[in-house]
Protein backbone atom coordinates (compact mmCIF):
# COMPACT_ATOMS: atom_id res chain seq x y z
CA UNK A 1 0.00 0.00 0.00
CA UNK A 2 1.30 3.46 -0.92
CA UNK A 3 0.19 6.83 0.40
CA UNK A 4 0.50 10.25 -1.16
CA UNK A 5 0.79 13.49 0.76
CA UNK A 6 -1.62 16.15 -0.37
CA UNK A 7 -1.94 19.90 -0.51
CA UNK A 8 -5.39 21.36 0.13
CA UNK A 9 -6.89 24.46 1.64
CA UNK A 10 -9.79 22.34 2.88
CA UNK A 11 -8.87 21.04 6.33
CA UNK A 12 -12.00 18.90 6.44
CA UNK A 13 -11.12 16.93 3.32
CA UNK A 14 -8.53 14.53 4.79
CA UNK A 15 -7.48 13.42 1.32
CA UNK A 16 -5.60 10.12 1.11
CA UNK A 17 -4.49 8.30 -2.04
CA UNK A 18 -3.45 4.65 -1.92
CA UNK A 19 -2.86 1.54 -3.99
CA UNK A 20 -4.13 -1.82 -2.81
CA UNK A 21 -2.65 -5.02 -4.24
CA UNK A 22 -4.60 -8.26 -4.65
CA UNK A 23 -2.55 -11.41 -5.09
CA UNK A 24 -5.65 -13.36 -6.07
CA UNK A 25 -7.60 -14.32 -9.17
CA UNK A 26 -10.34 -12.11 -10.54
CA UNK A 27 -12.66 -14.06 -12.84
CA UNK A 28 -13.88 -11.88 -15.69
CA UNK A 29 -17.16 -11.79 -17.57
CA UNK A 30 -15.32 -12.78 -20.77
CA UNK A 31 -14.21 -16.08 -19.22
CA UNK A 32 -10.63 -14.88 -18.83
CA UNK A 33 -8.92 -14.07 -15.55
CA UNK A 34 -6.60 -11.56 -13.98
CA UNK A 35 -4.21 -13.61 -11.85
CA UNK A 36 -3.53 -10.55 -9.72
CA UNK A 37 -4.40 -6.87 -9.83
CA UNK A 38 -4.21 -3.60 -7.97
CA UNK A 39 -6.54 -0.68 -7.48
CA UNK A 40 -5.68 2.95 -6.89
CA UNK A 41 -8.21 4.76 -4.76
CA UNK A 42 -8.74 8.04 -2.98
CA UNK A 43 -10.60 8.68 0.26
CA UNK A 44 -11.91 11.81 1.98
CA UNK A 45 -13.20 12.26 5.50
CA UNK A 46 -13.08 9.61 8.23
CA UNK A 47 -14.65 6.15 8.27
CA UNK A 48 -16.81 5.27 11.26
CA UNK A 49 -18.05 1.91 9.94
CA UNK A 50 -21.38 3.21 8.68
CA UNK A 51 -20.80 6.40 6.69
CA UNK A 52 -19.19 5.37 3.37
CA UNK A 53 -20.22 6.96 0.08
CA UNK A 54 -18.83 5.48 -3.14
CA UNK A 55 -18.14 7.84 -6.04
CA UNK A 56 -17.76 6.27 -9.51
CA UNK A 57 -15.80 8.22 -12.12
CA UNK A 58 -16.47 8.73 -15.83
CA UNK A 59 -14.58 7.48 -18.89
CA UNK A 60 -11.62 9.87 -18.86
CA UNK A 61 -11.61 10.38 -15.09
CA UNK A 62 -9.81 8.64 -12.26
CA UNK A 63 -9.97 8.39 -8.49
CA UNK A 64 -8.68 11.95 -7.96
CA UNK A 65 -12.13 13.47 -7.43
CA UNK A 66 -11.36 16.25 -4.95
CA UNK A 67 -8.51 18.24 -3.43
CA UNK A 68 -5.24 19.28 -5.04
CA UNK A 69 -1.75 17.85 -4.81
CA UNK A 70 1.42 19.90 -4.63
CA UNK A 71 2.21 21.20 -8.11
CA UNK A 72 -1.26 20.56 -9.54
CA UNK A 73 -2.98 23.44 -11.31
CA UNK A 74 -6.42 21.90 -11.08
CA UNK A 75 -8.24 20.26 -8.24
CA UNK A 76 -9.99 16.92 -8.51
CA UNK A 77 -12.78 16.62 -11.06
CA UNK A 78 -15.64 17.01 -8.53
CA UNK A 79 -13.96 19.26 -5.99
CA UNK A 80 -16.92 21.64 -5.97
CA UNK A 81 -19.13 18.78 -4.75
CA UNK A 82 -16.92 16.83 -2.31
CA UNK A 83 -15.49 18.42 0.83
CA UNK A 84 -16.23 19.95 4.21
CA UNK A 85 -19.70 21.52 4.22
CA UNK A 86 -20.18 20.77 0.52
CA UNK A 87 -22.95 18.67 -1.00
CA UNK A 88 -21.07 15.47 -0.12
CA UNK A 89 -19.90 16.64 3.29
CA UNK A 90 -16.62 15.07 4.40
CA UNK A 91 -17.33 16.20 7.95
CA UNK A 92 -20.15 13.67 7.90
CA UNK A 93 -19.27 11.06 5.28
CA UNK A 94 -16.30 8.89 4.40
CA UNK A 95 -16.02 9.18 0.62
CA UNK A 96 -14.13 6.75 -1.59
CA UNK A 97 -13.43 6.84 -5.33
CA UNK A 98 -11.60 4.02 -7.11
CA UNK A 99 -9.74 4.24 -10.44
CA UNK A 100 -11.36 1.58 -12.60
CA UNK A 101 -9.52 -1.44 -13.90
CA UNK A 102 -8.22 -0.86 -17.42
CA UNK A 103 -7.69 2.89 -17.13
CA UNK A 104 -4.44 4.75 -16.61
CA UNK A 105 -3.89 8.04 -14.84
CA UNK A 106 -4.27 8.91 -11.21
CA UNK A 107 -1.71 10.23 -8.79
CA UNK A 108 -0.06 6.83 -8.29
CA UNK A 109 -0.40 5.64 -11.89
CA UNK A 110 -3.89 4.17 -11.87
CA UNK A 111 -5.18 0.62 -11.48
CA UNK A 112 -4.14 -2.50 -13.40
CA UNK A 113 -4.35 -1.86 -17.15
CA UNK A 114 -2.87 -2.85 -20.51
CA UNK A 115 0.48 -1.22 -19.65
CA UNK A 116 0.83 -3.16 -16.40
CA UNK A 117 3.36 -5.97 -16.15
CA UNK A 118 1.83 -9.44 -16.25
CA UNK A 119 3.33 -11.46 -13.41
CA UNK A 120 3.49 -14.75 -15.35
CA UNK A 121 5.46 -13.28 -18.27
CA UNK A 122 7.29 -10.31 -16.78
CA UNK A 123 6.13 -8.23 -19.75
CA UNK A 124 3.49 -5.56 -20.18
CA UNK A 125 0.11 -6.95 -21.17
CA UNK A 126 -0.46 -4.60 -24.11
CA UNK A 127 -2.89 -6.42 -26.48
CA UNK A 128 -2.90 -9.53 -24.27
CA UNK A 129 -4.86 -7.57 -21.67
CA UNK A 130 -8.41 -8.92 -21.43
CA UNK A 131 -11.45 -6.92 -22.49
CA UNK A 132 -13.19 -5.84 -19.30
CA UNK A 133 -16.86 -5.32 -18.53
CA UNK A 134 -18.43 -2.89 -16.08
CA UNK A 135 -19.31 -5.96 -13.99
CA UNK A 136 -15.59 -6.79 -13.69
CA UNK A 137 -14.83 -3.26 -12.54
CA UNK A 138 -17.54 -3.45 -9.88
CA UNK A 139 -16.48 -6.90 -8.61
CA UNK A 140 -12.90 -5.66 -8.25
CA UNK A 141 -14.09 -2.68 -6.23
CA UNK A 142 -16.12 -4.99 -4.00
CA UNK A 143 -12.90 -6.85 -3.16
CA UNK A 144 -11.39 -3.53 -2.07
CA UNK A 145 -14.39 -2.50 0.02
CA UNK A 146 -14.39 -5.87 1.77
CA UNK A 147 -10.70 -5.48 2.62
CA UNK A 148 -11.28 -1.97 3.94
CA UNK A 149 -14.15 -3.13 6.14
CA UNK A 150 -16.87 -1.31 4.18
CA UNK A 151 -19.69 -3.82 4.51
CA UNK A 152 -22.38 -1.52 3.20
CA UNK A 153 -22.30 1.90 1.57
CA UNK A 154 -24.65 4.71 2.52
CA UNK A 155 -24.85 5.73 -1.12
CA UNK A 156 -23.28 5.17 -4.52
CA UNK A 157 -23.10 8.13 -6.90
CA UNK A 158 -21.86 8.11 -10.50
CA UNK A 159 -22.22 10.02 -13.76
CA UNK A 160 -21.81 8.78 -17.34
CA UNK A 161 -19.56 5.67 -17.19
CA UNK A 162 -19.73 6.11 -13.43
CA UNK A 163 -23.52 5.86 -13.67
CA UNK A 164 -23.11 2.52 -15.46
CA UNK A 165 -21.06 1.32 -12.50
CA UNK A 166 -23.66 2.60 -10.04
CA UNK A 167 -26.45 0.76 -11.89
CA UNK A 168 -24.34 -2.40 -11.97
CA UNK A 169 -23.78 -2.13 -8.21
CA UNK A 170 -27.53 -1.85 -7.72
CA UNK A 171 -28.34 -4.90 -9.84
CA UNK A 172 -25.41 -7.25 -9.26
CA UNK A 173 -24.32 -6.25 -5.74
CA UNK A 174 -27.77 -5.52 -4.36
CA UNK A 175 -26.79 -6.22 -0.75
CA UNK A 176 -24.14 -3.50 -0.73
CA UNK A 177 -26.18 -0.31 -1.03
CA UNK A 178 -29.82 0.78 -0.76
CA UNK A 179 -29.39 4.28 -2.25
CA UNK A 180 -28.01 4.85 -5.73
CA UNK A 181 -27.76 8.09 -7.71
CA UNK A 182 -27.15 7.98 -11.46
CA UNK A 183 -26.41 11.13 -13.47
CA UNK A 184 -26.30 11.57 -17.27
CA UNK A 185 -26.00 7.87 -18.01
CA UNK A 186 -27.84 4.96 -19.61
CA UNK A 187 -28.92 1.36 -18.98
CA UNK A 188 -27.19 0.27 -22.22
CA UNK A 189 -24.87 2.16 -24.57
CA UNK A 190 -26.80 3.05 -27.73
CA UNK A 191 -25.58 3.15 -31.37
CA UNK A 192 -25.26 6.96 -31.35
CA UNK A 193 -22.65 6.85 -28.57
CA UNK A 194 -20.90 3.84 -30.09
CA UNK A 195 -20.63 5.74 -33.38
CA UNK A 196 -18.84 8.66 -31.70
CA UNK A 197 -16.51 6.19 -30.02
CA UNK A 198 -15.78 4.52 -33.36
CA UNK A 199 -14.23 7.73 -34.69
CA UNK A 200 -11.88 7.78 -31.70
CA UNK A 201 -10.89 4.12 -31.93
CA UNK A 202 -10.29 4.24 -35.70
CA UNK A 203 -8.20 7.40 -35.40
CA UNK A 204 -6.02 5.67 -32.81
CA UNK A 205 -5.47 2.33 -34.52
CA UNK A 206 -4.88 3.91 -37.96
CA UNK A 207 -2.17 6.19 -36.61
CA UNK A 208 1.15 4.68 -37.69
CA UNK A 209 2.72 5.78 -34.41
CA UNK A 210 0.32 3.45 -32.56
CA UNK A 211 2.36 0.53 -33.93
CA UNK A 212 -0.35 -2.04 -33.28
CA UNK A 213 -0.36 -1.21 -29.59
CA UNK A 214 3.40 -1.64 -29.11
CA UNK A 215 4.41 2.03 -29.21
CA UNK A 216 7.03 3.65 -27.01
CA UNK A 217 4.91 4.73 -24.06
CA UNK A 218 7.44 7.31 -22.87
CA UNK A 219 7.37 8.97 -26.27
CA UNK A 220 3.56 9.01 -26.17
CA UNK A 221 3.58 10.54 -22.68
CA UNK A 222 5.77 13.36 -23.90
CA UNK A 223 4.29 13.96 -27.35
CA UNK A 224 0.85 12.38 -27.33
CA UNK A 225 -0.67 10.41 -30.20
CA UNK A 226 -2.27 12.36 -33.03
CA UNK A 227 -4.94 9.69 -33.46
CA UNK A 228 -6.02 10.00 -29.84
CA UNK A 229 -6.07 13.78 -30.14
CA UNK A 230 -8.38 13.56 -33.16
CA UNK A 231 -10.54 10.97 -31.45
CA UNK A 232 -10.86 13.14 -28.39
CA UNK A 233 -12.02 16.05 -30.51
CA UNK A 234 -14.81 13.89 -31.93
CA UNK A 235 -15.76 12.63 -28.50
CA UNK A 236 -15.70 16.10 -27.02
CA UNK A 237 -18.36 17.23 -29.46
CA UNK A 238 -20.71 14.71 -27.84
CA UNK A 239 -19.86 16.08 -24.38
CA UNK A 240 -21.02 19.58 -25.29
CA UNK A 241 -24.04 20.89 -27.19
CA UNK A 242 -24.67 23.28 -30.10
CA UNK A 243 -25.99 25.91 -27.66
CA UNK A 244 -23.00 25.73 -25.30
CA UNK A 245 -20.54 25.99 -28.21
CA UNK A 246 -22.38 28.98 -29.68
CA UNK A 247 -22.53 30.71 -26.29
CA UNK A 248 -18.88 30.11 -25.44
CA UNK A 249 -17.24 30.62 -28.85
CA UNK A 250 -19.75 32.12 -31.27
CA UNK A 251 -18.18 32.69 -34.68
CA UNK A 252 -15.15 34.33 -33.16
CA UNK A 253 -11.94 33.94 -35.07
CA UNK A 254 -8.57 33.31 -33.47
CA UNK A 255 -6.79 36.62 -33.02
CA UNK A 256 -3.46 35.10 -34.09
CA UNK A 257 -4.76 33.56 -37.32
CA UNK A 258 -5.64 35.23 -40.60
CA UNK A 259 -9.21 34.84 -41.81
CA UNK A 260 -8.07 33.97 -45.32
CA UNK A 261 -5.25 31.67 -44.28
CA UNK A 262 -6.15 28.11 -45.30
CA UNK A 263 -5.31 26.75 -41.85
CA UNK A 264 -6.54 29.75 -39.91
CA UNK A 265 -8.85 28.76 -37.05
CA UNK A 266 -12.08 29.82 -35.48
CA UNK A 267 -11.95 29.87 -31.69
CA UNK A 268 -13.97 26.65 -31.50
CA UNK A 269 -11.38 24.97 -33.74
CA UNK A 270 -8.52 26.26 -31.62
CA UNK A 271 -10.28 25.01 -28.48
CA UNK A 272 -10.91 21.55 -29.93
CA UNK A 273 -7.29 21.27 -31.02
CA UNK A 274 -6.00 22.37 -27.61
CA UNK A 275 -8.33 20.00 -25.78
CA UNK A 276 -7.46 17.05 -28.00
CA UNK A 277 -3.68 17.59 -27.87
CA UNK A 278 -3.70 18.11 -24.11
CA UNK A 279 -5.75 14.96 -23.50
CA UNK A 280 -3.47 12.89 -25.74
CA UNK A 281 -0.50 13.72 -23.53
CA UNK A 282 -2.33 12.67 -20.36
CA UNK A 283 -4.23 9.53 -21.36
CA UNK A 284 -2.70 6.40 -22.79
CA UNK A 285 -4.18 5.41 -26.19
CA UNK A 286 -4.30 1.67 -25.52
CA UNK A 287 -6.01 2.20 -22.17
CA UNK A 288 -8.46 4.50 -23.92
CA UNK A 289 -9.34 1.73 -26.37
CA UNK A 290 -10.02 -0.71 -23.53
CA UNK A 291 -12.21 1.70 -21.57
CA UNK A 292 -14.17 2.73 -24.67
CA UNK A 293 -14.75 -0.96 -25.43
CA UNK A 294 -16.00 -1.40 -21.87
CA UNK A 295 -18.43 1.48 -22.36
CA UNK A 296 -19.63 0.21 -25.74
CA UNK A 297 -20.28 -3.27 -24.33
CA UNK A 298 -22.31 -2.03 -21.36
CA UNK A 299 -25.83 -3.44 -21.32
CA UNK A 300 -27.41 -3.97 -17.91
CA UNK A 301 -30.06 -6.21 -19.51
CA UNK A 302 -27.56 -8.57 -21.15
CA UNK A 303 -28.10 -11.49 -18.78
CA UNK A 304 -31.70 -10.75 -17.80
CA UNK A 305 -33.63 -10.42 -21.10
CA UNK A 306 -35.15 -7.07 -20.12
CA UNK A 307 -34.50 -3.98 -18.03
CA UNK A 308 -37.41 -4.85 -15.74
CA UNK A 309 -35.97 -8.30 -15.08
CA UNK A 310 -32.58 -6.78 -14.29
CA UNK A 311 -34.06 -4.23 -11.90
CA UNK A 312 -36.07 -6.94 -10.14
CA UNK A 313 -32.76 -8.01 -8.59
CA UNK A 314 -32.14 -4.60 -7.05
CA UNK A 315 -33.26 -3.52 -3.61
CA UNK A 316 -32.00 0.04 -4.02
CA UNK A 317 -33.92 3.27 -4.23
CA UNK A 318 -32.70 4.99 -7.39
CA UNK A 319 -32.28 8.71 -7.88
CA UNK A 320 -32.02 9.43 -11.60
CA UNK A 321 -30.86 12.77 -12.98
CA UNK A 322 -30.78 13.53 -16.71
CA UNK A 323 -29.95 16.75 -18.56
CA UNK A 324 -32.00 18.06 -21.48
CA UNK A 325 -28.98 19.01 -23.62
CA UNK A 326 -27.20 15.66 -23.27
CA UNK A 327 -26.40 14.36 -26.77
CA UNK A 328 -24.38 11.34 -25.62
CA UNK A 329 -26.78 9.63 -23.21
CA UNK A 330 -30.08 11.23 -24.02
CA UNK A 331 -32.71 11.85 -21.35
CA UNK A 332 -35.10 9.22 -22.72
CA UNK A 333 -32.49 6.56 -21.91
CA UNK A 334 -32.62 7.55 -18.24
CA UNK A 335 -36.39 7.86 -18.46
CA UNK A 336 -36.62 4.23 -19.56
CA UNK A 337 -34.99 3.22 -16.26
CA UNK A 338 -37.60 5.32 -14.47
CA UNK A 339 -40.44 3.74 -16.44
CA UNK A 340 -39.21 0.23 -15.67
CA UNK A 341 -39.00 1.05 -11.96
CA UNK A 342 -42.52 2.52 -12.07
CA UNK A 343 -43.87 -0.62 -13.72
CA UNK A 344 -42.28 -2.63 -10.93
CA UNK A 345 -43.87 -0.36 -8.33
CA UNK A 346 -40.46 0.72 -7.03
CA UNK A 347 -40.06 4.02 -5.23
CA UNK A 348 -37.55 6.20 -7.05
CA UNK A 349 -36.89 9.76 -8.19
CA UNK A 350 -36.40 10.95 -11.77
CA UNK A 351 -35.74 14.44 -13.05
CA UNK A 352 -34.61 15.84 -16.37
CA UNK A 353 -33.06 19.21 -15.66
CA UNK A 354 -32.90 21.88 -18.34
CA UNK A 355 -29.31 22.49 -19.33
CA UNK A 356 -27.86 23.76 -22.57
CA UNK A 357 -24.33 22.69 -21.68
CA UNK A 358 -24.54 19.09 -22.89
CA UNK A 359 -23.43 15.74 -21.49
CA UNK A 360 -20.80 17.29 -19.22
CA UNK A 361 -23.55 19.14 -17.33
CA UNK A 362 -23.15 16.70 -14.43
CA UNK A 363 -19.55 17.91 -14.04
CA UNK A 364 -20.00 21.65 -14.61
CA UNK A 365 -23.59 22.55 -13.67
CA UNK A 366 -22.72 22.56 -9.99
CA UNK A 367 -25.82 24.43 -8.86
CA UNK A 368 -27.99 21.69 -10.32
CA UNK A 369 -25.92 18.71 -9.18
CA UNK A 370 -25.38 20.15 -5.70
CA UNK A 371 -29.10 20.72 -5.24
CA UNK A 372 -29.97 17.18 -6.24
CA UNK A 373 -27.14 15.48 -4.34
CA UNK A 374 -28.15 17.31 -1.16
CA UNK A 375 -31.75 16.22 -1.66
CA UNK A 376 -30.69 12.65 -2.39
CA UNK A 377 -28.51 12.40 0.72
CA UNK A 378 -30.99 14.20 2.98
CA UNK A 379 -33.82 11.90 1.93
CA UNK A 380 -31.73 8.82 2.57
CA UNK A 381 -30.43 9.94 5.97
CA UNK A 382 -33.91 9.93 7.51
Amino acid sequence: MQDKEYFSNDDGLNLQTRKEYFNEILNLESGRILSDFWLEYETYGHFNGDNAIVICHALSGNCHAAGRYEGERKKGWWDDVIGANKAIDTNKYFVICVSILGANGGILGGSTNALSVEASTGREYRLRFPVLAISDVVRAQMRLFERLGIKKARAIIGGSLGGMQALCFGIEQSHFCDNIMILASTYATQPWAIAFNKIATEAIVRDSAFMGGYYDKEHIKENGLNGLSIGRMAGHISFLSPHSMAKKFGRNYSGTDGLYELFGRYEIERYMQYNGDNFARKYDPLCYLYVVKMMNNFDSTRHYNSLKNALLLSKARFYLLAFSGDLLFMPDEMEQISQALSELGREHFYSCEHSDYGHDSFLVENDITTKHIKRFLNENSK
